[in-house]
């Protein structure tokens, strides 16, 4: 497993655990160099992350490995290839480079959609013309797959994966693509920061699932592990996986990061295996936790 460097705190307030706000301008170099030094050379970033483009034009990533994403498709939009070339065109200039690695669609439930045939022939035509390598899918779940699969063939793939959320591996969807030579891209290895915060410090909303809690706890006691080491170790041990996305606020947290990423885990408890999408599904924290 590969560490591709998470942006999007370089352009905006992200994370429930994040209490340093956006990753300022200064810090941004310094956690560029700390990576490159070891040994990560993808950055995967979003037209929709605010100023984080902008922020690694301006820092110099030409010799890095790029994935980005488009955002929704407005619904007024009446020439999808132009908005698609519009797109790309301005992230590869806030970005000062000629192409990038790949390029995902941030809603691809939109190939379901009356135009979604135009959508996949304009991010095709990107690929065709070397601007991008590979084209494909950032998801929330697998279920998204099911009816995507049958239409559009992805080269990447996006999707969440932690010790809480493993749909992507218990629905096979983690085997079946990379028998299909998908490339697998994984993110929310923390959770967006809540599985690396203390008792104290986690929001009240979400003591309904203190029964895991005390699983996870005593666990990670049992076998003299922090919450970080678990979950990168956790990562680790699923050989099909090629990189795991990985945000930071700050450069002490990537050092702490590149320190145990080579490490394995044997064993853990089945229990912290989950579907209530409530917990595992950050989207739907301010909806039904009110967040």
């Amino acid at each position: 497993m590969k560490i591709a460097l998470g942006t999007v705190q370089f352009g905006m307030l992200y994370g429930i655990a994040n209490k340093n706000g956006q990753v300022a301008k200064k810090s941004v170099r310094k956690i560029l160099s700390h990576a490159k030094k070891n040994g990560i050379n993808t950055v995967d970033t979003a037209i929709s992350y605010g100023d984080s483009e902008e922020f690694l034009g301006n820092a110099g990533i030409k010799e890095w490995d790029l994935v980005t994403k488009l955002p929704e498709v407005p619904k007024l939009c009446t020439n999808i290839s132009d908005w698609v070339n519009d797109q790309i065109t301005g992230s590869l200039k806030r970005l000062r480079v000629d192409r990038v690695k790949a390029l995902m669609l941030h809603r691809p439930e939109q190939l379901l959609g009356t135009d979604g045939g135009d959508l996949w022939h304009a991010i095709k035509e990107l690929k065709n013309r070397g601007i991008v390598k590979k084209i494909g899918f950032s998801i929330y779940g697998p279920e998204e797959l099911e009816q995507l699969w049958m239409r559009y063939r992805p080269d990447i793939i996006q999707a969440p994966f932690n010790i809480f959320d493993q749909r992507l591996k218990t629905s096979g969807w983690l085997e079946k693509l990379h028998n299909n030579n998908v490339e697998i891209h994984v993110r929310s290895i923390f959770l967006q920061g809540l599985l690396l915060m203390n008792k104290d410090d986690r929001p009240e909303e979400f003591n309904r699932w203190n029964f895991l809690w005390e699983i996870w706890e005593k666990w990670l006691k049992k076998e003299s592990l922090t919450p970080l080491e678990a979950c990168i170790k956790f990562i680790n041990s699923e050989s099909f996986i090629d990189y795991a996305v990985v945000g930071v606020d700050n450069l002490y947290q990537l050092k702490q990061i590149t320190r145990i990423s080579g490490s394995l885990i044997d064993a853990y408890p089945k229990e912290l295996s989950v579907i209530d999408e409530d917990l595992i599904n950050p989207s739907h924290w301010r909806k039904t936790l009110k967040l």
